[in-house]
């Protein structure tokens, strides 16, 4: 297993490693430590390789993943996971801001909080959170499922088009467009899937609750002016 040390290679090295990754090549799990919040760890994976943190991560940890599992031990700054294509990140900690923006495939897995605007733009990512998000939460959310065991600040789901909301906890207030919908039977599979990929035990799909769009701001309406 490679190991990067950070406190001594640069992070370019690590990166440009796991850019190189050959279709057969043995070395397809790494090993990062003294990573001391440095910033666009492991970005831009194309191939299936993991990836092990030590520590603590600065913004844009595992962007662009496509394929590849990015583990990190710590917690993580700004935009982790974001416009990930395929694959899984983990987060052993919390998450600051817009984790997992714009989306578009593979699995984020917080495993603490994540602060504001968590899947702000989500296109496809599946998110789930063990702890609580923060305010504007899925604003603009497109596609895919956010699926969240603790609480949720104001202003989730605003703007919202067709992803998929689920909370477990209290939801402090929707946006504009977002409302609490029926939890059938199709959503309790998706939500039990996901908590099984997230590793979550001891927690029914019944316990959630699900928001999405109204649908009444798809096309500008000036009966609808004071909601935009």
């Amino acid at each position: 297993m490679p190991v990067f040390d950070l406190a001594e290679t640069p992070l370019r090295e690590l990166n440009r490693a796991l850019h190189a990754i050959a279709p057969g090549q043995n070395d397809t799990a790494f090993e990062v430590v003294n990573p001391r919040g440095a910033h666009a760890v492991a970005v831009g994976i194309d191939a299936p390789v993991s990836v092990d943190v030590k520590g603590s991560v600065g913004y844009y940890c595992g962007g662009m993943n496509d394929g590849g599992t990015v583990t990190v031990h710590g917690s993580a700054g700004p935009g982790v996971a974001e416009n990930m294509m395929s694959g899984i990140v983990v987060i052993e900690g919390d998450a600051s801001q817009y984790a997992g923006a714009t989306g578009r495939g593979g699995l984020l897995v917080i495993k603490g909080n994540a602060a504001s605007r968590c899947g702000i733009s989500m296109k496809g990512i599946d998110i789930v959170v063990h702890g609580s998000i923060g305010h504007m939460s899925a604003f603009m959310a497109q596609t895919g499922n956010l699926v969240v065991l603790g609480d949720a600040g104001e202003a989730l789901g605003d703007s919202l088009y067709e992803a998929r909301l689920f909370v477990r906890g209290e939801v402090k207030s929707l946006g504009a467009d977002c409302i609490e919908k029926e939890m059938r039977a199709e959503h309790l599979a998706i939500v039990e899937d996901l908590l099984a990929k997230a590793g979550v035990e001891n927690v029914s799909a019944s316990e959630f609750k699900r928001y999405g769009s109204a649908r009444t701001l798809y096309t500008f309406n000036i009966d609808n002016a004071d909601a935009y």
